[in-house]
């Protein structure tokens, strides 16, 4: 029996439509997180959530944080801040619920792959800077890619460009007592940024800057995320997070407050402070 053809319009696929453009995952999921230590009825529940209004077990806090997001995460001590910043980290583990960071699940990985994350997906810039006592910035700035086995010679150039974008490409040479607090902190930001991370967590990075240094830091910081770059930022301060696209208020574990005050793919709100100053 002979082949019957198809009808050519039949026999012609349609032709595709306009292709959707993928979304882009959050760099921050996290689902039903709580952190608890101790046991029975002296248990302090560091992160919770709100209670289930029938059980009066702690719900969770639950939170996403978007690509080239600038988020400042406020509170009182004791308030949950510290905690939420040290599981974001990957510094410490919640007691329950899930967290993935750029698409990875955390919670199910061993110390040696969280090492990893921390050194490839996360940027942290401290406080007290934690720079290496005699130790130039080129070198400081050059230990995550060392401890990430990066060839020298791609170690250098890295570590150089990371200099030059924080405004120090001239004190590559030089050692942290030869820097101001501002110039140092500078540094550490270069030494986070020198792995192109997936996120900058700094926490309270002004807390030993003078108010000149302070807005030097800030000033960078708002022009990396005015970028591209996200960033987590933990203060007890109200003028820092002026700075961010959003504001987080912990209360005893709880979020208790999210106010929005810049789109996420805007600039930040000073952005038109955001140099890296010379």
């Amino acid at each position: 029996m002979p082949r019957r053809s198809l009808p050519a319009h039949a026999a012609r696929p349609a032709p595709p439509g306009p292709a959707r453009p993928e979304a882009v995952p959050p760099v921050i999921r996290i689902r039903r997180l709580t952190k608890s230590y101790g046991h029975g009825d002296a248990t302090v529940h560091a992160l919770r959530g709100p209670y289930d209004p029938d059980t009066g077990a702690p719900l969770g806090v639950d939170l996403d944080i978007e690509q080239g997001d600038y988020v400042a995460v406020m509170g009182s001590s004791g308030s949950g801040k510290s905690t939420l910043m040290n599981i974001l980290g990957c510094l410490d583990v919640p007691t329950g619920g899930r967290y993935l960071l750029d698409g990875i699940d955390v919670g199910h990985l061993d110390e040696q792959q969280l090492s990893l994350v921390r050194n490839r997906k996360i940027g942290f810039v401290f406080q007290s800077f934690n720079l290496v006592p005699r130790t130039t910035a080129l070198a400081q700035v050059e230990l995550p890619l060392a401890y990430a086995g990066v060839r020298a010679g791609e170690r250098r150039r890295r570590a150089l460009a990371a200099l030059s974008l924080v405004g120090l490409a001239g004190r590559s040479g030089h050692r942290p007592n030869q820097l101001s607090g501002g110039q140092q902190q500078r540094v550490a930001v270069a030494r986070a940024l020198v792995t192109a991370p997936a996120m900058l967590l700094a926490d309270e990075p002004t807390g030993n800057l003078d108010s000149r240094s302070t807005e030097e830091v800030l000033a960078l910081i708002d022009g990396l995320n005015a970028t591209g770059r996200t960033v987590v930022l933990i203060t007890h301060e109200d003028e820092v997070a002026r700075h961010a696209k959003r504001v987080l208020r912990l209360v005893d574990g709880v979020i208790v407050s999210d106010v929005r005050q810049a789109p996420v793919d805007g600039p930040p709100p000073a952005a038109d402070r955001a140099e890296v100053p010379a």
